[in-house]
């Protein structure tokens, strides 16, 4: 991916509701019109589409045909990611490979996702006997463990997680596509009062799951320039990893995939964590986003708190972060949360992000988690770098 020749040429997102009494795909045809709109671009031009595994649609094994009639497209290469908050970045880079294969020219990337729709739907695999007897029916609990481990072995300072907090919240505020739900401000002293969910977790440490789509259109810088097409952004760097450490009967579950995925992707950009101009980490947790400071080589090993406290994060510092509020303080639309993130790097790199738009920023690291297995590291991370 160290090419130029795939370009991201454009972008489309709804706003985030709790509750938006809106089908998946209601919301995914709003991001479609968007992007259609946007590039100007015929939608007979599109023959890929690459959706991302749902909770809304998750037992319907046709999703990406359905969606695709939906849409009125006729693909000739069609993808679903299972990855969870990896898929949407993973999709990007398997439409990379199919354009440069011939399989199609033009990608549409999605993840739609509208969870109060449907029941919640079960995960399964080991979670029936071993981890919900013990009473850990989700995400909050195994993180609670995750950074009781952090914690124990390198020292968690909590004013940390509250100076991510409000950071996130204030961009959130600028964002008008965020939940309005979270678009309260928060002080430093309403994180540290905010109740336990699973300590040392709090609940202003967390996610709220919600409604809610995104994408991206995927095709050959070629193609871009064929079509037109002004703005552009090229992913020049890509790591991923799956159920890292998994051949280890007992492994240090603070360590995680993002020790190899972040410097695979950096090395393919030729670029160093010093020389990242935003970062839009996923993040259904905080405790996530310090952990992947860490681990991509931002900071050393148990530094995670005093990188976070000396370091200006916020859109006008020295490594903006999640600046359209993130997952936490945006709202994460059901397992589609990974494109949010991934959408808001691709509105700064375009230079549309409005009053909370990031100076001279030429690229953009974005990231990914799939899932979080009981007793074990995150299931998939991967790390995409963008650059103008």
């Amino acid at each position: 991916m160290t090419r130029r020749d795939i370009a991201i040429v454009g972008y489309g997102e709804t706003k985030v509701e709790l509750r938006s009494g809106r089908s998946s795909y209601d919301l995914a045809c709003e991001v479609f019109e968007q992007i259609l709109n946007s590039t100007g671009i015929a939608k007979s031009e599109i023959d890929g589409i690459c959706v991302s595994e749902t909770m809304s649609e998750t037992s319907n094994p046709f999703w990406p045909v359905y969606m695709a009639e939906m849409m009125g497209l006729v693909p000739a290469w069609t993808q679903v990611n299972g990855l969870g908050g990896a898929s949407t970045i993973a999709g990007i880079s398997r439409a990379a490979s199919a354009i440069r294969d011939g399989q199609c020219t033009t990608v549409l990337v999605l993840a739609s996702d509208a969870q109060s729709s449907y029941p919640p739907t079960e995960q399964g695999a080991q979670r029936w006997e071993f981890q919900y007897p013990t009473g850990l029916r989700g995400p909050v609990g195994v993180f609670g463990l995750l950074s009781q481990r952090y914690r124990m072995q390198y020292g968690l300072k909590d004013e940390a997680l509250a100076k991510l907090a409000v950071t996130q919240r204030n961009h959130a505020l600028m964002n008008p596509n965020a939940c309005s739900k979270l678009k309260t401000p928060i002080t430093e002293q309403d994180y540290l009062n905010s109740k336990y969910v699973s300590e040392p977790l709090r609940m202003l440490d967390s996610v709220m799951i919600c409604d809610g789509a995104n994408g991206v259109l995927v095709t050959s810088a070629e193609n871009a320039k064929r079509l037109g097409l002004k703005k552009a952004v090229y992913p020049t760097g890509y790591g991923e990893i799956t159920n890292f450490n998994g051949d280890k009967a007992i492994s240090d579950i603070t360590e995680t995939g993002f020790s190899v995925a972040g410097p695979k992707a950096l090395k393919q950009a030729g670029l160093t964590p010093k020389d990242i101009k935003l970062f839009t980490p996923y993040d259904d947790f905080l405790i996530a986003i310090l952990i992947q400071l860490e681990q991509i080589g931002f900071c050393g090993r148990g530094e995670g708190s005093d990188f976070i406290l000396k370091t200006d994060m916020t859109y006008k510092g020295t490594l903006p972060l999640n600046t359209s509020g993130g997952q936490i303080s945006a709202g994460q639309p059901g397992l589609a949360g990974g494109g949010l993130n991934l959408v808001e790097a691709v509105r700064q790199l375009f230079a549309e992000a409005g009053e909370r738009q990031v100076e001279n920023v030429t690229n953009a690291m974005v990231t990914g988690i799939g899932v979080i297995p009981y007793a074990r590291n995150w299931g998939v991370s991967n790390v995409m770098i963008l650059e103008k």
